[in-house]
């Protein structure tokens, strides 16, 4: 058989949940096209029949680190909402990066903001106040999650002591409610 031919017996589902191991295992940087080719026995050009290039995997791959974010009743609310977001990201390694690279070009769905924004509109906000509130708070989210798993990261290899005094949950409680508080005030300043 060439490697063409087995490539194809690989589903992209296949391709995509072994990337999601790699990514897992050895992180972003590791996670090469030829690393995921030699895991599933297939030559590199073979990963092109189920995706073009590497960015539309990690589009992939983005879909599904948001797709694991708790499914929320109807009106949760804001920092529910939030929270869900941050543990599935929190459920990869690298996963705010993978999820924040592929955003900032335009790749993957819209899920991870379509859910903020439906829980600011839920609240009674104009559809336009409620896109840029969720698109604020998805980047605190992002930003917040990648600088987390940096810090894991360094602490797992020793680089930075840990450090006792801080607190991820709260100071992300913290930020969330700042946000959503602000956004509230910003709101009742309006004349009517």
């Amino acid at each position: 058989m060439t490697p063409s031919a087995r490539g194809r017996g690989h589903s992209a589902d296949d391709v995509a949940r072994t990337a999601l191991r790699i990514l897992d295992d050895d992180g972003l940087a590791d996670l090469t096209m030829r690393r995921l080719a030699a895991r599933l026995d297939v030559q590199p050009s073979a990963l092109y029949w189920h995706f073009p290039n590497k960015q539309s995997l990690l589009a992939e791959l983005s879909d599904r680190i948001v797709g694991q974010a708790a499914p929320l009743a109807h009106g949760a609310g804001v920092v529910a909402e939030a929270r869900a977001l941050r543990d599935a990201l929190l459920a990869y390694r690298d996963g705010a990066e993978v999820v924040s690279s592929t955003l900032a070009l335009g790749l993957g769905s819209s899920a991870a903001l379509d859910r903020l924004t439906a829980a600011v509109a839920a609240e009674g906000f104009a559809p336009e106040v409620a896109a840029r509130a969720a698109t604020t708070l998805l980047h605190f989210v992002l930003g917040f999650v990648w600088h987390e798993q940096q810090r894991l990261q360094y602490d797992s290899v020793g680089v930075l002591a840990p450090d006792a005094g801080h607190v991820p949950d709260a100071d992300f409680a913290f930020g969330v409610d700042l946000i959503h508080r602000g956004l509230h005030a910003t709101a009742d300043a309006r004349p009517v």
